[in-house]
Formats: C-alpha cells, sequence, structure tokens
C-alpha cells in the first residue's frame, strides 16, 4: 500500500526534537503545589488530555495559562508544576527560566509528530510556520528544563524515545462530548454523513471524493458535511447535496456538535509517517455527534475487535459498501455508534487517575 510523505520528510531529523535536562528523572523535582499548564487557548488538547485528569480528586490546584499573554508576572512560581501543551512562547520560556529555582518542573506534552508535518506535503504553509515558531523552536530553551515529556501515543513515544517520552493516553470530560437531547434532529428525513478535518488531510479528502459521489448517486436520500480549509475546497467545490464549511473555532464547534446531530462520520487515515502517530482523538468527535464512526485501521484506531465499531482498510471499495450498508440499516448505525460511545467513556473514566508526576 502507498505511503503518502511529504518529499521532504527527511528533513524532519534536522529540526529541532524534544530531550530532557541533564540529570532529569522523568518526574517533578519537588513536591507540587500547583499546576500550570501553558497552551495557545482554547483548544482540544489541553480539554482531551488535562482537563479532566487535573479535575480528578486528590490532584493539586491548576489554572490553564494562554502563551499568547505577556505578563505572567501574577503567576505563583513557588512549588509549580509547568506543563508546555505542544507550544511555548518568549515570555513563557523568559517566566520559567527566572523562575526555575522555585518550580516543581517542567513538562511538555506532544500530540504530534510536528517536524512530520512541518516537512510533509499536506500542511498549509501557516500552519508549517506556527509549528516551527512555537513548537519547535523553543525546544533550543526548553529542552535545558524539561522533566518530563509526554506523548499521545505509543508510536510518537517511540520517535521520542531519546526524551524517554511517557504515553498520556486521551481521557476527556464526559460534558465534552455526552450529550444527553438530539431531539432537534429526530424528525430530519435525510441520512447526513460527515467528514470533519483539516487542511493537514488532503490524501483524505481526495481519498473521500469519489466514494461520497458514489454514495450520494446510489442513496438520493443522502448528505454530505464537510469541513475543508481553503486548500481542499476545489476537492469539493460544486457537488449536489455536498456542504462545503470553512473550519471555525474549537469552542464554537465543540458546542454546534454537541447540540446536532450525525448519522455516520468518516475518519479515514491515509498511510502516512504522521498519521501513524495519530491518536484516537476522533472517536470522541464522532461520540460527540452521536455518529456511526467509520475508521481507518491504523495505529490510531487498531484492528476490527468484538464489538460493533467499524474498522476498515484503506481502500475505496470496501468504504464506500459500507457506508452505504450503514445508510441502510439504522441498527447497524446505532450498534456501530453504541460501541464507539462506549470507548470515549472508558476514556473519560481513565481521567479519575490523574495526573501522574511522580
Amino acid at each position: 500500500m502507498p505511503r503518502y510523505d511529504g518529499l521532504l520528510s527527511p528533513l524532519a531529523r534536522f529540526l529541532p526534537t524534544a530531550r530532557l535536562r541533564p540529570g532529569a528523572t522523568g518526574r517533578a523535582r519537588r513536591p507540587v503545589k500547583r499546576i500550570v499548564v501553558f497552551g495557545r487557548y482554547p483548544n482540544p488538547s489541553s480539554d482531551y488530555y488535562f482537563a479532566a485528569r487535573l479535575a480528578a480528586e486528590g490532584m493539586p490546584p491548576h489554572a490553564f495559562v494562554d502563551v499568547r499573554e505577556r505578563d505572567l508576572s501574577s503567576l505563583d512560581a513557588d512549588g509549580t508544576f509547568v506543563v508546555i501543551c505542544r507550544y511555548a512562547s518568549a515570555s513563557v520560556l523568559d517566566w520559567i527560566e527566572a523562575k526555575y529555582s522555585r518550580l516543581a518542573g517542567v513538562g511538555l506534552f506532544l500530540d504530534d509528530d510536528i517536524p512530520a508535518v512541518i516537512t510533509g506535503r499536506d500542511a498549509p504553509l501557516a500552519y508549517r510556520f506556527l509549528l516551527f515558531l512555537r513548537a519547535l523552536l523553543p525546544l533550543r530553551r526548553l529542552n535545558r528544563h524539561l522533566d518530563i515529556v509526554w506523548a499521545s501515543t505509543p508510536q510518537l513515544a517511540d520517535r521520542l524515545a531519546l526524551a524517554g517520552a511517557r504515553v498520556l493516553l486521551p481521557a476527556p470530560p464526559g460534558g465534552l462530548w455526552n450529550a444527553s437531547d438530539r431531539t432537534q434532529n429526530a424528525t430530519r428525513g435525510t441520512v447526513l454523513i460527515a467528514y470533519h478535518a483539516t487542511g493537514v488531510h488532503v490524501e483524505e479528502h481526495r481519498f473521500l471524493k469519489p466514494i461520497i459521489q458514489e454514495v450520494l448517486a446510489l442513496r438520493p436520500g443522502t448528505e454530505f458535511e464537510v469541513f475543508g480549509s481553503p486548500k481542499v475546497e476545489n476537492v469539493w467545490r460544486g457537488m449536489e447535496r455536498v456542504m462545503l464549511r470553512r473550519p471555525v473555532s474549537w469552542t464554537e464547534y465543540s458546542s454546534e456538535m454537541l447540540a446536532t446531530h450525525i448519522d455516520i462520520m468518516l475518519v479515514p487515515l491515509a498511510p502516512s509517517s504522521v498519521n501513524d502517530c495519530r491518536s484516537p482523538t476522533k472517536r470522541i468527535d464522532v461520540a460527540r455527534a452521536g455518529a456511526a464512526g467509520v475508521f481507518s485501521i491504523s495505529p490510531a484506531y487498531g484492528p476490527p475487535d468484538v464489538d460493533a465499531e467499524i474498522l476498515l482498510p484503506y481502500d475505496r471499495v470496501v468504504w464506500r459498501d459500507a457506508i452505504l450498508t450503514l445508510i441502510d440499516d439504522p441498527a447497524r448505525r446505532a450498534a456501530a455508534a453504541a460501541a464507539t460511545r462506549a470507548r470515549v467513556a472508558a476514556m473519560t473514566r481513565a481521567a479519575s487517575e490523574g495526573l501522574d508526576l511522580s
């Protein structure tokens, strides 16, 4: 099966990478009085990996602070454990360096193979520049202080082996995905299929287009909703019964999906170096939308299991036939949706263990 790695991907090895400071033990340096998570807010990474864990019983007080804040003088450094969630800034690095002797420790969380994204071919140039400026360049200063590195998957942890990365799996708050009332959609006469992805998944948009063309032609009572950046708009423009939407903010997206219902949600992953490190967070999005998910067999989602969740090889005919089956079989859709919700519920239960800094 072909892989869709970027032509420049060998250059990834020359980009900055996370490393623990000399003498680091992979745990906090002193007792932790509070935790501060720096990131670009709002964002799903902090919600999916830290919000529920830090709210668990027995965890110290915590705060989420935007890296774009320039004045951090009000933050108490004494006994504070700092978590960098993907991104840092000059003001954050200055604060860490000035307060380092009083901190309980510094950790970094990564949920993408960022060098591979930057040197790959799909991500928009502006996004690659943001990743380099806010995620990679800060490592030249941050690595001097890192006590812990977390990775979102075992595959990503392997790539961060020099940093001794721990695996931190998603554990979302229940309120972020578990909607109790979707009655506003109960009378909709069509079957709504959706693909919600960013501009870093150009190959997957191209994979789905002929599938959706066939499905819509064979099943007139269906509609397709796709989120696409300008980079992928041409893939879908002009197709009937296709609702092409621009991406919205994380807050707007999560709130909207809690209040709506999607019948079938597609989660294809092209074989690639970047996708090999993806985490299974799209399961959370599928559960939030009340949908039956169709997932790629992949390191992120695994092989088919004994439950009713649908995992498929990256093959257009197989995907087309599975989607047609789901359109025709509401009971099969309900079973698949329930299976994914059960898996996401297990993620949420895992958050009760808190964030291990020892």
